[in-house]
């Protein structure tokens, strides 16, 4: 279970700002966006009273120039600050769909000028907490980006709306500046650094054939095998502790979720990695595949 409550943030409104995910199922995320307003503690009280008043609160309200943090309902509910889809409510997507407002304009994007301290990290922290990896997954307004990844979007990255906010800011410095995750997380930055490298196709497949029991030839792939572990992980397919570099069944069960999320089907998603599959992993998730 993720931090629902971050600790030593602002309470705004009375606590209770949605409901239940719809799809749990589906990989957590971010969505970014900013208030187009001014910063400071004048705007930090008006635009948090607004947002109640217009009943479009997100979880989060942050003051890039001074890291004041305020909350306005738990992460594990939905927020209010997205518009539907048709008949997809996008506030209700993912594990969690944790949308933070920061007091700022898309024109001048905050990373440029910001100066986050300790409520910035725990922000961050409480993300991570959740699963959602160190990854801007945001890329167009499409739904099978929006449905299949995990990680951090824009308001402007999310199909059915169309704000163009949170402007062109910096996800290497979104994830610089939260630091390192704890060992044994999931997409932080630690890990970012660990999976950054080029894995090789037939020894996480040599893995995924093995018996178990073989001990030592799982160990000799463990390091082919951890990345592609860490990721479904990350992607909320696969619990962290079972990520162990061994591919045993739970992880191939995970892996046929990642395929049938991929659009594959029948025996195409019998969990056994594939190039295409495989390829859009570590795309998502920092590491390369080679032969």
């Amino acid at each position: 279970m993720g931090t629902a409550w971050i600790p030593g943030t602002v309470r705004l409104g009375d606590g209770a700002i949605g409901g239940p995910m719809d799809t749990p199922e589906l990989p957590p995320r971010v969505v970014w966006h900013t208030t187009e307003s001014g910063a400071g503690n004048a705007a930090f009280a008006s635009v948090g009273a607004y947002l109640i008043r217009q009943g479009s609160e997100p979880h989060l309200l942050y003051d890039p120039t001074t890291d004041r943090l305020g909350q306005f309902g738990p992460l594990d509910r939905s927020a209010r600050a997205l518009r539907n889809d048709g008949d997809t409510r996008t506030n209700r997507t993912g594990r969690v769909c944790v949308q933070i407002e920061v007091l700022a304009r898309a024109a001048t994007p905050f990373t440029s000028y910001w100066k986050p301290g300790p409520n910035f990290r725990a922000l961050m922290a409480a993300a991570r907490s959740w699963g959602v990896p160190d990854v801007w997954a945001g890329r167009e307004r499409s739904r099978t980006d929006w449905r299949g990844r995990g990680g951090h979007f824009g308001h402007v990255n999310v199909p059915g709306n169309d704000h163009w906010d949170p402007g062109r800011i910096d996800p290497a410095r979104l994830f610089a500046a939260a630091g390192a995750a704890k060992a044994g997380g999931t997409g932080g930055a630690a890990d970012r650094s660990r999976l950054r490298s080029v894995i090789s196709l037939a020894r996480v497949l040599a893995a995924a054939r093995t018996d178990p029991a073989a001990a030592q030839g799982a160990a000799a792939h463990r390091a082919d095998v951890l990345p592609v572990e860490k990721a479904l992980a990350a992607e909320g397919l696969l619990p962290a502790e079972w990520a162990d570099g061994s591919f045993g069944t739970r992880t191939v069960t995970a892996y046929a979720a990642w395929q049938r999320r991929c659009g594959y089907t029948g025996a195409d998603a019998d969990g056994m990695p594939g190039r295409t599959t495989l390829d859009r992993l570590g795309r998502a998730h920092g590491f390369q595949v080679g032969a």
